[in-house]
């Protein structure tokens, strides 16, 4: 998988506003909010797109979840914010390196668009 911002991130060779960190993922705080909390946790081990994860990727792709979880409640959201995850180019995906938004902060529509 090729260098990408969040890679930097993980290495420490760019800053970014870090609001949780364990041996697995890394979450911070998204540099253009879309929400009035948009928190990213992204993998450490590299994998471009949900797509891409293996099957000895199970355990991995279940903590990030477990954790968006985490975040998002000790972010002071308590069970209202919204999960979100681009797999591809065609659906919004800019950086290739597996990502889960954690938004909230203000209502949300569906179908979101």
């Amino acid at each position: 998988m090729a260098e990408t911002i969040f890679s930097k991130i993980i290495n420490r060779e760019i800053p970014a506003d870090i609001v949780y960190e364990d041996e697995l993922c890394l979450a911070f705080r998204d540099v253009n909010p879309q929400a009035p909390i948009h928190i990213l946790i992204i993998p450490k081990k590299p994998i471009e797109k949900v797509a891409d994860a293996q099957a000895d990727d199970q355990q991995l792709m279940g903590h990030l979840l477990l954790k968006a979880g985490d975040v998002a409640r000790q972010q002071g959201c308590g069970d209202a914010f919204r999960l979100i995850i681009n797999n591809g180019e065609a659906v919004g995906q800019t950086v290739f390196h597996m990502h889960i938004h954690i938004l909230a902060g203000r209502n949300f529509q569906w179908p979101p668009g």
